[in-house]
């Protein structure tokens, strides 16, 4: 295994070292199984395990298989797995596991690692610690209901008898696997670290600079590649002149990418690739090369007509999706109001843009990679290299960001197919340019939405369509209406109680790369639902929370019923995860005394709000606003979110506030646009993120709940675009119904 030659703070990741000189202890789990970075020193007689593993020094190992970027589940679930073991908190060791399919999905989006691992992490602890209480009772000849764990030791209370985890891991070890079916879970009034806000294990590593990113990685030998890539989707090289750039210092070769076929999948891009002995000379390398392109069938795209075209199709009947209630066929003018809301291409733009580090030899490939998804990128480097998956090894750094690109592993291959070819380890670092111009972008999109009022101004009927490129188009060509899963997003599972309620869709050809953001089509349906809502609570001279609870109507738990579609509801069973309309009313209620508690906004100040249910969590969310002499001041914000259980309230909040921060950065400022197929921005000054001074206050509720765990890190993005948006009404009267906002006001 390569060593990371160039990184201080090696003997901590060595796992060798830390099992100490015999190598000695429990582990629990599918035998075979390395733990990353290096392989564990076990001895033939231990049981492996994919989760714990219990050193004779009393350490508890514990492997984190999910990415981390920021959002603490390297902390998470080792924290839910500590819970059930009964481990003290400075007995563990976080391990970062590797890309292995026994995992089960290590796909790090979607806001469902807690929400999806929960329960099998207490069982994967419960097996721990039923398996450490048996070799005590065992070592004590005391009946094992009589043996307990409590804070990183077995203990008998009626003897007074404990023992270390450490001096029982061995004797475990040769113990059978208890039955699932025979544990028993912690009731969650004895959690002990499952709700308490831990320290993110990886805090100190990231302050003082040890903390290792996938830029961060070096290898003997290895070699650097920039790759200037097709600036339209779909074109390749008509010429190229790489006399100039073979001549700076440092260059060793240019290398032609083979363009990718069929629909874009996470096939590498193409382009050219300059290799260079360091990134500078690369990067030098590459700015002297000489390239033509030929023809795209994209090259004709121009966002701006696009929408248009977009705005057309939402504006005329389409096809139906979901339909509550019988169909209105009249909407009289003096009963009816409509409104049509756009949005714009956006990039993920995390600070840390894609890189990936590959070494291909006779044997496979190992791979070092900031990647959101190991499994995938282990699939797409085996698919590329013509090897089997179990050739090719990830190893998964820190992410700094991700937002989704990184679940999207194009530059992993391209590490991969360079390193094969060249027999070195390659290093392929994306610049902010090619993050921002070659990336998988949110789709533009327009939707439209009408109302009918009966004679007491109250809503009986809606009607709403959406449009955008559908993601389906990078995975299958021709995709051109959206899939079922992306309509559940924000668009037909909002459970609005009216008498007719139709949603249709249009289709939309893909000119570019569709990729999932953060919030996915969550980010445009709540900026259409919640600035609507708020437009019909204008209307009817209503606060907004009064008219969401008047829509949302009685408390019930809505099912969907024979209403035309099949709710995915994010993977989850409705029945463990429902759309409860009570918790819409908790998280509504809670952001109301907040807004009341702030007093009265002062003139030219208002307060907008906006209610949405993603990922299995509820979030309200209100924005105060002031806008004076053509400029926006976001001034404060407030957030309640109902996740359910949480594991880490101290990570909800710090997920919550970013969320905010990454909503209002695309609310106010996001806007990727094309013309002649080229995407127009490069970096951030002109496709910017919220600065410290445009930033508001932030207060976060995290509502207590014994409910099953929903997402956090997705949920708190789409109430945001809406509720400032309905704030710029409120303070200035001035509806804006196209994003960005800076469009029409300074920000």
């Amino acid at each position: 295994m390569s060593q990371f030659n160039a990184v201080k703070n090696f003997s901590r990741r060595d796992v060798l070292k830390l099992f100490g000189a015999t190598g000695g202890g429990l582990a629990l789990g599918a035998s075979g199984l390395t733990w990353s970075p290096a392989v564990m020193a076990q001895s033939q007689e231990s049981r492996l395990n994919l989760f714990i593993a219990i050193g004779d020094d009393d350490k508890v190992y514990l492997t984190c298989h999910r990415s981390e970027m920021g959002q603490g589940i390297r902390t998470g679930i080792p924290q839910v797995l500590a819970d059930e073991l009964g481990a003290a908190w400075e007995q563990v060791v976080v391990v970062q596991g590797l890309a292995d399919k026994r995992y089960g999905s290590q796909n790090t989006d979607g806001s469902r690692s807690i929400r999806n691992g929960f329960d099998k992490m207490r069982e994967m602890g419960a097996i721990a610690r039923t398996m450490l209480e048996q070799a005590a009772a065992n070592k004590w000849q005391v009946d094992v209901a009589e043996v307990s764990t409590d804070n990183g030791k077995v203990v008998h209370v009626s003897s007074g008898k404990q023992a270390r985890f450490g001096d029982l891991a061995h004797a475990a070890s040769q113990l059978p696997l208890p039955d699932v079916s025979t544990l028993t879970l912690k009731p969650a009034k004895d959690y002990t670290h499952i709700g308490a806000s831990h320290r993110i294990v990886d805090m100190q590593d990231m302050l003082n600079g040890q903390a290792q990113y996938g830029h961060d990685i070096a290898l003997d030998n290895m070699l650097h590649a920039s790759i200037v890539h097709p600036p339209v989707v779909g074109s390749d090289i008509a010429s190229l002149d790489d006399s100039a750039a073979r001549k700076v210092a440092g260059v060793v070769d240019v290398i032609v990418m083979p363009v990718f076929k069929g629909a874009p999948l996470f096939q590498p891009l193409g382009g050219v690739a300059v290799i260079a002995t360091n990134t500078w000379s690369a990067m030098q390398g590459r700015k002297a090369l000489q390239i033509t392109w030929k023809a795209s069938v994209n090259d004709s795209h121009d966002s701006d007509s696009y929408l248009k075209s977009l705005v057309d199709k939402v504006s005329k009947p389409a096809k139906v999706v979901r339909q509550q209630g019988p169909e209105v066929n009249d909407w009289p003018s003096e009963q009816t109001i409509s409104a049509l809301y756009t949005a714009p291409y956006l990039a993920h733009a995390p600070m840390e843009t894609p890189a990936a580090t590959a070494h291909v030899t006779e044997q496979g490939c190992e791979v070092w990679a900031s990647t959101q998804t190991p499994q995938r990128a282990q699939q797409v480097i085996a698919a590329a290299l013509g090897l089997a998956e179990e050739q090719v090894t990830v190893h998964v750094t820190l992410l700094g960001g991700g937002f989704g690109r990184k679940s999207k592993p194009d530059y992993c291959a391209e590490a991969a197919v360079l390193s094969a070819q060249l027999k070195r380890p390659v290093k392929v670092c994306w610049t902010r340019e090619d993050d921002i111009q070659n990336g998988y972008l949110h789709a533009i999109s327009a939707q439209h939405y009408q109302a009918k009022f009966d004679a007491q101004g109250k809503p009986v009927a809606i009607l709403q369509r959406t449009g955008f490129p559908s993601i389906g188009s990078t995975f299958q060509e021709g995709a051109e209406y959206p899939a079922g899963w992306e309509l559940d997003l924000g668009f037909v599972d909002v459970p609005l109680a009216v008498d007719s309620l139709r949603c249709e869709a249009v289709s939309a050809t893909a000119h570019t790369r569709i990729g999932w953001v953060r919030s996915v089509c969550n980010i445009q349906h709540g900026f259409g639902i919640g600035s609507f809502v708020d437009e019909l609570a204008v209307k009817a001279g209503q606060s907004a929370p009064q008219m969401w609870k008047q829509l949302l109507g009685p408390l019930r738990q809505e099912q969907f019923k024979d209403q035309g579609f099949q709710y995915g509801n994010y993977g989850e069973d409705l029945a463990r995860h429902p759309v409860d309309i009570s918790r819409y009313h908790g998280v509504i209620d809670a952001v109301e005394q907040a807004m009341l508690a702030h007093g009265k906004p002062k003139a030219n100040q208002g307060w907008g709000f906006a209610v949405h249910r993603s990922f299995a969590a509820f979030v309200a969310t209100a924005i105060l606003v002031e806008v004076d002499a053509g400029k926006v001041q976001v001034l404060q914000a407030i957030s309640a979110i109902d996740a359910g259980t949480v594991v880490n309230p101290d990570r909800a909040k710090s997920q919550t506030e970013g969320a905010i921060m990454f909503g209002l950065s695309l609310a106010m400022m996001g806007e990727i646009s094309f013309n002649q197929g080229k995407v127009q921005q490069s970096n951030f000054h002109d496709y910017p993120m919220l600065r410290m001074a445009q930033c508001p206050a932030i207060e976060t509720i995290v509502m207590a709940s014994n409910a099953a765990p929903g997402g956090v890190g997705e949920p708190g993005v789409p109430p945001v675009a809406a509720s400032l948006t309905n704030a710029i009404f409120a303070a200035s009267g001035q509806r804006i119904r196209t994003l960005p906002v800076n469009q029409h006001f300074k920000v």
